[in-house]
């Protein structure tokens, strides 16, 4: 790092905490202030503790945890009939309270300024994070009309802001496409789910995979896995052996 490095980062900062002074962050979850007591800068000392992140013993295949001693490997409910076409599966928290309300923030009202969040709990939490480090992150992809309509894929910024925090060779390939855009998966159930899927993914225009590399798909949330599922099938096809799949929530 040369000189001039320490110190931009030094006047960045300073920059932010004189804004934090001026204009003091206000938590996403409850509204209240955030200090520089919170361990997160958008949800404040009080909200922050109830964020759930996820210990083993989970699922290999979503990550949700068993909540008490599982012996062998076994899949837990939410997983029964998905058939994996990945290897193993984590998540970093569970979908609720104010880790929604930083996911929500991003994909629905264009906050991007929370990344340094999301990233920070998925790079900090040693479940995910020696998890991810080293890996080629496969950002799940948005259809081009959904992409314009936000102006940007939150799967995308994430894995990037999570590769920055993690370093150590981790990197970012978007080897995706959305080609068929397919209706609102909210209120579909698993089977549902992989039919509207069907045939949906595609490798991106001049892909370049290096197939023994481990990859690993990146999403915001796990739901039902259908869309995961769909995408690691597509990595699979393309010869890759290893896939395996993370987001930051389960839902």
């Amino acid at each position: 790092m040369n000189p001039g490095d320490g110190r931009q980062g030094g006047w960045s900062g300073l920059g932010r905490a004189l804004r934090d002074v001026v204009f003091p962050p206000s938590c996403l979850h409850c509204g209240g202030l955030v200090t520089e007591v919170s361990p997160l800068r958008h949800l404040c000392e009080g909200c922050a503790p109830l964020i759930l992140r996820v210990e083993p013993p989970a699922c290999p295949c979503c990550g949700h945890p068993f909540f008490g001693e599982a012996s062998g490997e076994r899949l837990c409910v939410h997983c029964e009939g998905l058939l994996p076409a990945f290897r193993e599966g984590r998540t970093a928290v569970l979908f609720r309270g104010p880790a929604r309300a930083l996911v929500h923030e991003l994909k629905y009202r264009r906050g991007l300024f929370v990344l340094e969040d999301l990233a920070g709990l998925l790079a900090t939490h040693p479940h995910t994070a020696d998890f991810l480090r080293g890996a080629v992150l496969v950002p799940v992809p948005l259809h081009p009309r959904k992409h314009r309509e936000r102006g940007y894929n939150q799967s995308h910024e994430l894995a990037a802001a999570a590769a920055a925090c993690l370093g150590a060779g981790t990197r970012v390939a978007q080897l995706l496409r959305r080609v068929s855009d397919t209706q609102t998966q909210t209120n579909l159930d698993r089977e549902q789910r992989r039919a509207n899927l069907k045939n949906a993914f595609a490798l991106a225009p001049g892909a370049v995979i290096t197939t023994d590399l481990r990859h690993v798909l990146l999403d915001d949330v796990f739901t039902t896995g259908s869309t995961l599922n769909a995408c690691a099938a597509v990595l699979r096809r393309a010869g890759v052996v290893t896939v395996d799949v993370c987001t930051f929530g389960h839902g």
